[in-house]
């Protein structure tokens, strides 16, 4: 095979080189790389490229993405390659996408075992929730809503007299951290809306942790808190 390339080098300022590549029967990417067997020709170059793409991608994306997402990514990117080189060039460094574990909850107790400790104050004679008040004062409900403004997001925390339906205390911030919920008891509170001797208060069991630091704040004189978790009364 050397021996046709030198004579294509020679009679090269006689002949085409592609027209002598083809009568010998040489391919003329051979000749070139004989030629010069220190310069990459565009393909090498190509792939190169291509490799280091690809590898980029999966260590920015941790090991996380494989084949197909990695070649949506590049796609995104203006990078050209088909799925099956992102997979040779993963094949050939070794790399394998890594798998997430699916999240599995292993901390949830029965729903006996989670209210048998606790007198439920928001049931009727029935056994069924109440959510209604003959009195003033004695039996609340609360919610957050959340609020968008030209400055972000806000978060309002409401309390609801049962009796009148009346909002009788409200609180406002930029987080829903426990002292939400107990500015709006503290507005109750204040304006005399909330009879501190065994006022019942129900809300649900959000990011708060069901307000368990106002479950044990003390100033409201020894108000009932009742909140209520994944479809299971619990009060305390």
């Amino acid at each position: 095979m050397n021996d046709y390339f030198v004579f294509i080098l020679t009679e090269k300022a006689s002949f085409p080189i592609d027209w002598m590549c083809q009568k010998l029967k040489v391919s003329r990417a051979s000749f070139y790389r004989w030629l010069r067997p220190n310069v990459p020709t565009p393909t090498q170059v190509r792939h190169d490229e291509l490799d280091a793409h690809v590898v980029r991608v999966y260590t920015r994306e941790k090991g996380r993405a494989g084949r197909d997402q990695i070649t949506t990514i590049l796609g995104q990117e203006g990078v050209n390659i088909a799925c099956g080189t992102v997979g040779s060039i993963l094949g050939d460094h070794g790399l394998r996408a890594v798998r997430m574990r699916a999240w599995k909850n292993t901390t949830t107790v029965a729903p006996d075992a989670r209210t048998e400790h606790i007198q439920n104050h928001m049931l009727d004679q029935e056994g069924t929730r109440d959510f209604t008040s003959t009195v003033p004062g004695t039996r609340f409900c609360g919610d957050i809503t959340y609020l968008r403004t030209g400055s972000g997001w806000l978060y309002l925390a409401t309390v609801i007299d049962l009796c009148t339906r009346m909002v009788v205390g409200w609180s406002m911030a930029s987080h829903m951290r426990t002292s939400l919920i107990i500015g709006a008891l503290e507005m109750a509170r204040d304006h005399g809306h909330l009879d501190t001797a065994g006022a019942i208060f129900h809300s649900d069991r959000g990011t708060q942790g069901g307000f368990n630091r106002s479950s044990q704040h003390l100033d409201y004189g020894g108000g009932i808190w009742d909140v209520r978790r994944v479809g299971w009364p619990r009060n305390s």
